[in-house]
């Protein structure tokens, strides 16, 4: 497999005040009380694993299952490796391919059996046309990190902005990025805004990924420099708690500030019992 692995500097947050931090908690039993930073990193891989036959049979399969609808919201559609492998046969091994590819991150170490059962999880087609800005945080998804391989895309820009994160997309493309943090799809012309109206025609106004998740264990987690601590320690260093942070769609920016003065204390965290 030709790939080439990119490692995108992500740590130069832009807290806005009081805060001096960001932190994500969680909402199941396991680490109820304890909340971790962010990943300060986003991983891209440029892949020449699909080419141009491959990617068209997966392209197809990808908007027959899933429909466009409205402008910068994002719709999924469940599929499976053996979907995908039937949709490019004339790829030996998508399994070991894909795996390969997210190896080279080393995110999860050096075990590759563990890349490739990263990828007996959820598998999503994801399509749209441009993606507001949001963050994903509910359940086991602030243990885990998102990846997501470009099928279809042009003149589009994977943005996070209070990282200062702005990567131009194209088909191949794989990022694994910390999804606690708020990301979206923007244009280049708008300068890391997610504007509606750039994405509402044109012949390139569709994006289609296939993603998944990447569940890390509390040692994984550490060694990336991100462990879980308890909700004071992050309390004492002015975290500002992702898990109930909401975003403007188009700017990014984090509504009412005031109201989340008292997030990162042990007498709001929440559990979801279903969670356990």
């Amino acid at each position: 497999m030709n790939a080439t692995h990119h490692l995108i500097a992500a740590d130069r947050h832009q807290v806005p005040q009081p805060f001096r931090a960001f932190a994500v908690r969680s909402d199941e039993p396991c680490h109820a009380f304890e909340a971790r930073a962010p990943l300060g990193q986003v991983h891209l891989v440029r892949t020449s694993s699909l080419d141009a036959q491959a990617l068209a049979g997966i392209v197809a399969q990808g908007h027959a299952q899933v429909q466009i609808e409205t402008v910068c919201e994002v719709t999924h559609s469940g599929t499976s490796l053996q979907a995908l492998a039937a949709a490019a046969p004339c790829v030996p091994d998508l399994a070991a391919a894909l795996a390969a590819a997210l190896q080279l991150t080393g995110v999860l170490g050096n075990d590759a059996d563990a890349y490739r059962r990263g990828l007996q999880g959820p598998l999503h087609y994801l399509a749209c046309r441009g993606a507001g800005f949001h963050n994903d945080v509910a359940r086991h998804w602030s243990r885990s990190l998102f990846w997501l391989l470009t099928l279809q895309a042009s003149d589009v820009q994977f943005v996070q902005p209070h990282a200062g994160v702005r990567l131009a997309l194209a088909p191949g493309d794989l990022l694994v990025f910390d999804q606690t943090m708020a990301h979206g799809l923007c244009r280049p012309r708008d300068e890391g805004q997610a504007v509606a109206a750039s994405f509402e025609a044109g012949a390139h106004r569709h994006q289609l990924f296939l993603t998944g998740e990447l569940l890390l264990s509390d040692a994984q987690w550490a060694a990336l420099g991100a462990p879980w601590l308890t909700v004071e320690a992050h309390e004492q260093g002015g975290a500002l708690d992702l898990m109930v942070a909401e975003f403007d769609e188009r700017s990014g920016a984090i509504k009412q500030l005031r109201a989340l003065r008292d997030c990162m204390k042990r007498s709001t965290c929440h559990v979801d019992e279903a969670a356990g």
